[in-house]
């Protein structure tokens, strides 16, 4: 069975932190250096975050960022595969080839 923080965004997943710790967007933004409206786009899933606003989340909310970089990525994976016909047979062959270059 697969846990809800797989399925989530991490655009989901800030507002959860930030909401579950009471924080307003404009508190929230202003640590990340970023205009409100842009938070708020990617926790709609308006807009992605990137990698070092990630990063920062995971600092401002004491959270494991591994976890929080590892959904970042796969939305990063989910937002280029999704629709493709031959996603799934995509995403073997990119496991393979990471295995392979990982090892180098």
């Amino acid at each position: 069975m697969e846990s809800v923080q797989n399925i989530v965004s991490v655009g989901q997943q800030i507002r959860a932190l930030r909401e579950a710790h009471g924080l307003p967007l404009r508190k929230v933004a202003a640590e990340l250096d970023i205009d409100t409206s842009i938070l708020s786009k990617i926790e709609r899933g308006h807009r992605q975050a990137n990698r070092q606003q990630v990063c920062a989340i995971a600092r401002i909310f004491g959270v494991d960022e591994k976890e929080l970089i590892i959904q970042y990525l796969s939305d990063k994976v989910i937002d280029e595969l999704t629709n493709e016909e031959w996603a799934e047979d995509a995403l073997k062959v990119a496991e393979e080839k990471l295995k392979y270059y990982t090892r180098k």
